[in-house]
């Protein structure tokens, strides 16, 4: 259910600035920065068409691979499968349009970065149907057998609203929600610094499970229960419970959670519009120069399988196919745990500090199972009820979460018949796709006992575990308790002044190492730190009065916890 983090909500009051994913870890404006006419930044002329290996073709590296074009550097781009990374749309032969989202789905438009990007490729989006979401008709509530209809939380019993107003209070009163969501409307640095950085001191140790026990609100075992089952914005949550607390204050507190809207054709058109579409007012590049183009054959490199350090200060690669080829700099965007077990890496790559961090990386499993169906039939009515004979539903059974994609009345539907995370992924490793589709069928028979949706199914069911890809081994990082430092490292790397020299000229992106576990636009900020070390390390700069992560950090760095 979607719940407000203080008295006035998490949305827009009037005349007042939205909530954005403007920190609070590090609170940079990465949408003005990419937005400003004067450019992210520039090298010098004598840096032009120098390589760069970006390692890995999701968001983040395609990203920071344009970007790099953009000022004149030759990106040369690794990716062990397909371009996309996580935003993977599968597509259905002889249906056009219809997606089934096996990564990311769904988007808040408090990413105002990630959006830049989305209209710089001309792409659009639509409502998103989460749970009593407004582009939702009807959800379903179904805990412990008993079914509970609703088209707003107005509609569920008064147990529901409880935990909705006990989760309110318990972050007003534990987590200074208001004043920090506050804060981060007004962009005021300072005040955000404040009260995270007293927050990081108080709940680095504290997983959520734990928050929500500290809680007068939530002393009911009943209230804290039935949050877990039915959670806020997207669903339950109680998969999230032994995390840190941290992580899910940043999702709430800057609306991360709410408001979503999906990729109309598909998240993956994103990466592969940043791979394929020119650049346009690039350094050093001729007109209609793209990513792609600047590749043999337009296609790009295979699975990195080897990457060392070489003299003088260079990195020197070696892919599946056998080719061997060295590079004056290189950006890795895939997930940490690569660099320990797929991938034959160097020891001096980063230092012992930050092998820790990526070594200690806690990942969240993920499993998504779709069907196609023949049209969008749960929105015949009922006449016995007058309802639809079928909603998005939330429910304790196997199936977890089930979300309704509707394509128009005369196209074919598709549902996601169960949207499963950590414990309840691993329960589904052992089973086919076809295992996986009975099981969630006889859950939501449980349900909707009168509405036989295999009849409706046209096309073989999808799935996909992602802790079981060999190129991820999770869907994405989730910090445990403690893991702040950690993080901070990761974070920070890209700033590598402090670092002794025989460490820099690598850079690590992606949403690995950002502070929004599993969102787009940490993938997208990170990119952009990446970038700016790139340009720094080859003597590069921002212009003037659009100054970059780094050229701030000393003012707005993340807060240091003691040893």
């Amino acid at each position: 259910m979607t719940v407000p983090i203080g008295p006035e909500g998490i949305h827009d009051t009037a005349g007042a600035p939205p909530l954005t994913m403007f920190g609070p870890d590090f609170p940079f404006a990465y949408d003005d920065y990419v937005r400003d006419s004067r450019g992210i930044g520039s090298v010098p002329p004598e840096a032009y068409g120098k390589r760069v290996a970006v390692i890995g073709g999701g968001l983040s590296g395609m990203l920071v691979a344009r970007e790099l074009l953009r000022m004149g550097l030759q990106p040369v781009v690794y990716e062990a499968d397909q371009i996309g990374g996580r935003m993977r749309s599968v597509t259905f032969d002889g249906h056009p349009g219809i997606t089934a989202e096996m990564g990311s789905m769904r988007f808040p438009p408090s990413s105002t970065t990630l959006f830049h990007y989305l209209d710089e490729m001309g792409l659009q989006t639509s409502p998103f149907p989460n749970p009593l979401a407004d582009a939702t008709a009807s959800t379903v509530v179904d805990l412990k057998g008993e079914k509970h209809f609703a088209r707003s939380i107005a509609d569920l019993p008064d147990i529901y609203s409880e935990v909705a107003q006990a989760w309110a209070r318990t972050l007003e009163d534990h987590a200074e929600a208001q004043a920090l969501g506050d804060a981060i409307r007004k962009r005021d640095v300072a005040q955000i610094r404040e009260i995270w950085g007293e927050l990081v001191k108080r709940y680095d140790d504290e997983t959520f499970y734990g928050f929500l026990c500290k809680s007068d609100a939530f002393a009911q075992f009943s209230l804290r229960e039935i949050f877990g089952q039915v959670g806020f914005g997207t669903g339950g949550w109680d998969t999230d419970f032994p995390n840190s607390i941290l992580e899910i204050l940043r999702v709430v507190c800057t609306a991360a959670d709410d408001h979503h809207r999906g990729i109309v054709g598909g998240s993956q058109q994103l990466p592969m519009r940043l791979w394929s579409t020119p650049v346009e007012g690039a350094a050093h590049w001729p007109a209609g120069t793209s990513v792609q183009s600047l590749h043999d054959g337009g296609v790009h490199r295979p699975r990195v399988v080897e990457l060392r350090r070489t003299h003088p200060d260079n990195f020197t690669i070696t892919d599946q196919s056998g080719r061997i080829d060295t590079f004056p700099a290189a950006v890795f965007t895939g997930q940490g745990w690569m660099l320990l077990n797929t991938i034959r890496s160097d020891e001096r790559l980063i230092p012992i500090d930050h092998w820790t961090a990526i070594e200690r990386t806690h990942y969240m499993g993920s499993s998504k199972v779709f069907v196609l169906v023949d049209r969008p039939f749960w929105k015949d009515i009922d006449p016995a009820t007058g309802r639809e004979v079928m909603s998005m539903t939330l429910t304790d059974r196997m199936s977890r979460g089930t979300y309704l994609l509707d394509f128009g009345d005369d196209k074919p539907g598709l549902i996601c018949l169960s949207y499963t995370w950590a414990d309840d992924s691993l329960k589904l490793l052992p089973l086919s796709p076809a295992e996986r589709m009975d099981l969630m069928l006889k859950s939501l028979r449980e349900i909707y006992p009168d509405v036989d949706i295999r009849k409706h199914i046209i096309a073989s069911p999808v799935t996909l575990s992602w802790e079981t890809e060999r190129d991820f081994m999770g869907a994405f990082k989730a910090n445990l308790p403690g893991h702040y430092r950690y993080q901070r490292r990761l974070f920070t790397h890209f700033k590598q002044d402090n670092l002794a020299p025989e460490y820099r000229g690598f850079f690590m992106a992606g949403d690995d190492v950002s502070w929004t576990a599993g969102w787009a636009e940490g993938a997208v900020q990170t990119a952009l730190n990446a970038v700016w070390g790139v340009m720094n390390h080859f003597g590069g700069r921002t212009a003037e009065g659009n100054p970059g992560p780094g050229d701030v950090f000393d003012d707005i760095a993340p807060i240091e916890l003691g040893s």
